[in-house]
């Protein structure tokens, strides 16, 4: 199933992708959310589809296109996971996976702004393969980590670099600003994705190709991040991992280039969609 969320802000209803065709299903679905997963919610909805497709009824014309999953209780990223993007952004390549967190506020909808922080000068772009966890996972196995895989989705990893690499501490202040996690369009199941390992990938900046990359260069792969992940935090249904960005970021660039009001950020994987940015300045609300 290729599952999404729409609706204004806040009002954000449960829909599945049939035969290329948006419908609603909140008539039969509240979310896309930890309950929703826990409950065996993808089986439910299945069943739901083959019973009930004909009652269904498409989506608004020009309806927002939300996050793909409710707020997760955690966005959980993967640092420098391709070897070209630690070596670009002259860092060692890692002997085990580097993990950050993602404030879940930053979540956004894949065709919103991207709102460049107050003061920031260096607002950078990542396209990345995000997994959303279908159950609850505690010191798993990699055989078995797959079974804990709800899907996969796309996420534009934004991160503000003098935030997150000159201002000490975590990472995580350099990637947790609003709109600095745009999720989707679609959460595709597994049975959607033949080959995981093998997914088209790349980022445009006012058209221009910056990222262009293939899934098959993640030096941890999803069995291995999902495990490893497991033995440090137990992971809960609906919660996110992002795996990590391929070189073009424009950290990595000579001199850096980083993005301003106005710039088109677009961005996809293949078989889990195109998201598209423009960046825009903070204001004062």
């Amino acid at each position: 199933m290729k599952l999404f969320r729409f609706g204004e802000i806040g009002n954000e209803k449960p829909g599945v992708v049939v035969n290329e065709k948006w419908y609603d299903v909140s008539a039969f679905v509240n979310d896309y959310n930890e309950t929703f997963f826990a409950e065996n919610g993808l089986t439910k909805l299945a069943e739901i589809l083959a019973e009930k497709q004909a009652e269904l009824s498409e989506i608004p014309a020009g309806a927002r296109i939300a996050s793909c999953v409710a707020r997760p209780s955690k966005i959980v990223c993967i640092g420098l996971n391709f070897a070209d993007h630690a070596r670009e952004t002259g860092a060692e390549i890692p002997k085990e996976p580097i993990i950050f967190f993602k404030a879940t506020t930053a979540l956004t909808g894949p065709f919103e702004e991207v709102i460049i922080p107050k003061n920031s000068q260096k607002t950078d772009w990542e396209v990345e393969l995000a997994v959303v966890i279908g159950k609850k996972a505690q010191y798993v196995e990699e055989a078995d980590a797959l079974d804990y895989v709800a899907g996969y989705c796309l996420h534009n990893d934004y991160s503000e670099r003098e935030f997150q690499l000159e201002r000490g501490g975590n990472w995580s202040k350099g990637k947790s600003n609003d709109t600095f996690a745009p999720l989707g369009p679609i959460l595709a199941t597994q049975d959607e994705v033949a080959d995981v390992n093998n997914l088209k990938m790349w980022l445009t900046v006012n058209g221009k190709t910056f990222q262009n990359s293939n899934t098959d260069q993640l030096i941890f792969k999803i069995p291995a991040l999902v495990s490893y992940l497991s033995h440090f935090m137990t992971l809960l249904p609906g919660d996110v991992i992002s795996t990590g960005t391929p070189p073009g970021v424009g950290l990595g660039f000579k001199p850096p280039i980083y993005l301003k009001e106005g710039d088109v950020v677009e961005l996809g994987i293949e078989g889990l969609g195109t998201q598209k940015q423009t960046a825009k300045n903070w204001k004062a609300l």
